[in-house]
Formats: C-alpha cells, structure tokens, sequence
C-alpha cells in the first residue's frame, strides 16, 4: 500500500517541457482543438437567467421569508413508495414574491428516528416559484428540511466571477539553483494570473497537452522548477457581493412549512423500504436521480444492488488479487485513509493513491510528484483485476468552467484508450462533495462541475459514485471532508462495483 502522492511509476519519455512564454501568448489553443462533444460541455451549465442591476441588498431573496407548502391538502398517511410534492415561494426581505428564479434551494426529506435521509428535486419554474418532490422510500415519520444556499443574486455574483475571471487564486513555484539558490515566483494556468509584466515559463503535459505558467524566475532558468504550493486567495468581490455572500444568508434553513408526515408499509406485506429488484453494480449503469437514500445510516442505492462490506474480512475478500489506483484530490484520499484505518493489513491488496497535478492547492510538494491524472492513465495497463477511482472537481471551482473542460478533455482521452485496450478495467468516477460556501468554491460552483463530469464519461462503460447526493442526504452539517459515515458508505459502494456479488 503506497502513501498519498507517491509516485505510482514514471512514464517513458521526457518530462513536461519548459520554455519562456510572452504576455501575448494565445495558451487556448488546445481548447479549440478539442473534438465538438467536450467543446458543447459548457451547454450543460445554463442557470435561469438572474436579471441584473440593482443595488438593493434587501430586494435579494430571503431565507427568512421565503415559504413552502404542500401542493395538495395533507393526508393522514402516504403511501411507502408514492412521493411528496411541495410548492416553494422565494420571497425577498421585504416579504414580496419573487418574479424570477436563479436561487439554489436544497430540499431534504429526513427521517431522524430511523436515520434515514433522501434528496428532494427542485424544479425551478422560472418566475419565483419550485416546485419540490420527495420519493418516499421508508416506512415511518419523515420531515421535509429546505435550505436557501445561494439567492439569485448571490449565484449571479457567483456566475460573474466563475466566467469572466481567469483565476481567483493563485499558486507559488520554487526554483533551486545548483548551488542551492532557490528563487519562488507565482504560477497558474495562464500567463496572465501570474501576475507578472515579463516573461514567463511554460511547462506543458506532454500526453494532455495542458499549459502552466510560471512567472520567470529573476535569476534562474525555467528548468530549475522543483516545487509547487498553494498561493493566495484573490481578492474577486465587491462589499455589495460579499453582502449577498454573507453568513447570514448563505445556506439556512427556511422557516418549517409542512408538519411531520407518516408513511405507511406497503399493502402487501410487511415492507419498510420501497427497493425494486435492482441488477448488480457494474459500470454503465444509468444513474436515477435520486441516485439512492439513506435509512438506518446506510446508503442504497437505486442504480444498483449496492451491498455493506462491514468486516474487515469483506472488505479484504474484495480488494485481494486487485490493483486499486485511487487519482484525484483529499476527498479522495479519505477513501484510502478509512480503507488505511479500518483494515489492520493490507498488504494482500495493491493500492496506490496519487494527487492530480496542477492546479493542485497543496502544501509545498515537489513537482516530480505532479503527476497529471491522463499521464498516470497512459502507463496503465489495465486488466479485469485493475481499479481506476478518479475523483475530480473541487480544485477546479476557482478557474473558468474551460479549464475543467480542458482537464477533462484529456482525462477522457485516455480512459477511452484505457478501455478500448483492456474492456474489463474497472473506472470510478466520484463526483464531487458538497460543502463549500464562498466565492472560491460555492456548492453552486460544485454543482456545475458535476455536470460537466457526468456529461463527459456519460457514454463511456465506467461507473459512478455520486458523492453530491451521499454527501447532502442527511441532517449532518456540510462539509467539504465528510465524516467517517458517508465515507465508509462510499466506500461501501465503490466494492460494490469491484465485487457485486
């Protein structure tokens, strides 16, 4: 079992090359050659338009104000398996109906006595008004929960700054002399956010064709980079943005709108979970939204039988005579750390986990150690015993929509490669988690990363873990590194690909 961020091997040929770059260079020319499929990503993105102008912070939606209802009367009782629908009515401070959609609402229906949990839909209906529907999957109480994590005009802001700016952070490169000079310079993921007015110093991935820049050192030549961290957050927003960003309008619960409802077991028999015979987890499966439910802190899925590996002996029965190669960011390496922590030993089961490359926000790393996810891919052989987990999406939130697409462009490249040589290589892809709530990396910002990353492996034989619905199913607070419960249920399901029976 190999440590977060070791290299997994070194692919043959030359490493990046480096080359000093002008201002005025044009580094969008590998997005424009990037076949019309991946290019039409970007129509995925579409949001209700949020009309623009006016600085009255009051006039934006309120969570205090806004309302839900039931759709139709209340009944006694609800049938295991029917659903719930609601009519929500955004509202601003003043207390006036909204005229327009554009807000992010998250809606839950929660069963806190049976520890069950399951996302609600929210249909915007454009003009001020969503409409809400819960699947009712458990027998029992059930309590519908709706959070405003966005207004309109916050996700406006949001819009704004994820399409117009090129970065809103940046990064540090170190440079080491020969004689133990080092020299540090800003980098990013194009030469203007280097914030440099002189040359700078281009590094690009020789199987994905990505750029990176890095301001040219005072002294020292560009082939002398050996480290990489995070930088600063930039400064992106007005008073008047952070105002509709704030706290206190930022994801909160709207006032209670409908009593605790009661849903009754099936007519025939005794059922308590309303699961249709479901077929084994393999990749390709279409993924039904919602994607599965909680009950009893366990996590099922509705795409696929998933199963519970609570042993240590299950989860080595699994992984044994496998290699397992987990590519991504710390969300990922979550995965590793429980399998690390739960499994005394794991010496019979082959697993390694790296960090994608740049744009990666790290403490200082060397820059032998960046490897991009598409290099790693093109020195796999693959096979029926070999996992890829990709797990992409919560790094990429501070750059333009393009740089992801960019980044999947060549990711995709090679799992199709991966695939067409050996079809029996099981590929992963974890979405990414709630749990952010600023500029740098709103759950809005995540959600459209989502779509991307479905709409790219859409039609490709892989499997996914939708992390966004496991990681927002509870009433547990948001957070980017879930806890040890919807961890292990990820887990749980990733071995339901590798051993679905």
């Amino acid at each position: 079992m190999s440590k977060p961020n070791r290299n997994i091997y070194r692919p043959p040929g030359p490493r990046p090359i480096c080359k000093l770059a002008s201002k005025s260079m044009d580094s969008s020319s590998f997005l424009d050659s990037l076949s019309q499929k991946l290019t039409n990503l970007t129509r995925l993105l579409y949001w209700p338009p949020i009309p623009g102008g006016g600085g009255d912070i009051l006039a934006s939606t309120s969570p205090q104000t806004s309302t839900y209802h039931l759709r139709s009367p209340a009944q006694a009782s609800y049938a295991l398996g029917s659903s719930l629908e609601a009519i929500l009515v955004a509202r601003d401070h003043w207390g006036r109906p909204k005229t327009h959609g554009g807000d992010l609402f998250r809606a839950q229906l929660l069963g806190p006595d049976l520890k069950a949990g399951v996302p609600g839909d929210v249909w915007d209906l454009e003009n001020g008004t969503y409409l809400l529907s819960f699947p009712l999957f458990w027998a029992g109480q059930a309590q519908v929960q709706v959070r405003l994590i966005h207004s309109s005009e916050a996700v406006g802001v949001l819009q704004r700054i994820w399409r117009e700016k090129s970065a809103t952070v940046d990064f540090r490169g170190y440079f080491r002399g020969p004689k133990g000079t080092e020299e540090t310079v800003i980098c990013n993921v194009d030469p203007q956010s280097t914030g440099t007015k002189g040359p700078t110093c281009q590094y690009r991935d020789m199987v994905s064709g990505e750029l990176w820049f890095c301001a040219k050192p005072p002294t020292l030549p560009c082939n002398f980079l050996v480290g990489h961290s995070s930088g600063n957050y930039l400064k992106v927003t007005t008073p008047h943005d952070e105002s509709l960003l704030a706290w206190n309008v930022t994801d909160k619960l709207l006032p209670q709108g409908i009593s605790p409802i009661q849903i009754r077991t099936a007519a025939t028999g005794n059922i308590s979970l309303a699961l249709s015979p479901r077929l084994p987890c393999r990749p390709g499966l279409l993924v039904p939204k919602p994607s599965g439910f909680y009950h009893q802190d366990v996590w099922h899925s509705l795409a696929c039988s998933s199963r519970s590996f609570s042993t240590v002996d299950s989860i080595l029965g699994c992984l044994a005579g496998h290699v397992i190669h987990m590519m991504g960011d710390s969300t990922l390496r979550q995965w590793w750390e429980y399998l690390r922590d739960t499994v005394p030993s794991l010496k019979p089961v082959d697993l390694h986990v790296t960090a994608h490359g740049w744009p990666l926000r790290s403490l200082r790393t060397p820059v032998a150690s960046l490897h991009s996810v598409a290099r790693e891919l093109e020195g796999l052989a693959g096979g029926p015993h070999t996992v890829v987990v990709l797990g992409l999406g919560a790094h990429f939130t501070t750059f333009p929509p393009s740089i992801f697409v960019r980044r999947l462009a060549g990711i995709r490249a090679t799992v199709t490669a991966l695939l067409t040589r050996e079809p029996h290589t099981l590929v992963v892809i974890k979405l990414a988690n709630t749990g952010y709530k600023s500029v740098y990396g709103s759950d809005w910002l995540t959600l459209q990363v989502n779509r991307l990353l479905r709409a790219a492996f859409a039609d490709l034989r892989v499997a996914f873990v939708d992390a966004w619905e496991m990681t927002s199913s509870l009433a547990v607070p948001d957070n980017i590194h879930p806890g040890k419960l919807i961890v292990q249920n990820e887990v749980d399901l990733l071995l339901s690909f590798i051993c679905p029976s």
